[in-house]
């Protein structure tokens, strides 16, 4: 259950976030093998003011925060890695304005089913 947190300048309009949505949840599907309704995604809009980085990144800079589960291989996160720039780049942003961090914590300090730890319901985490 990837959790992913977009961060871009503001201004984009609905359909340049769907087109977003789109390009990195198929990635995720393809990459992690995640089913396709495993869907959690926030855009968070920023002024430049708020949203500092260098000159030599353009205003199509983003930069993708991805909770997940533990377990996954360092050559699956390579896959994603991959599968990621390449949408977005087909989505318009070039490679270099895109950064993802991988946040992982311990599947109990994940509440799902109601406020059940993860660790406890019994997941299946394709590595």
């Amino acid at each position: 259950m990837p959790l992913v947190k977009i961060h871009v300048l503001e201004g984009l309009n609905d359909e340049q976030k769907n087109t977003l949505h789109k390009a990195i949840h198929s990635a995720l599907v393809e990459s992690l093998e995640i089913p396709d309704w495993d869907f959690f995604h926030r855009i968070y809009e920023f002024s430049r003011t708020d949203f500092v980085f260098p000159d030599t990144k353009s205003d199509k800079f983003i930069i993708l925060e991805i909770h997940l589960y533990p377990g996954r291989t360092k050559e699956t996160k390579k896959k994603m890695y991959a599968k990621l720039c390449d949408n977005l780049e087909a989505a318009g942003i070039p490679g270099q304005d895109i950064i993802i961090q991988i946040i992982e914590q311990p599947l109990y300090n994940w509440g799902i089913m109601g406020g059940l730890p993860a660790d406890e319901a019994g997941l299946k985490i394709k590595s």
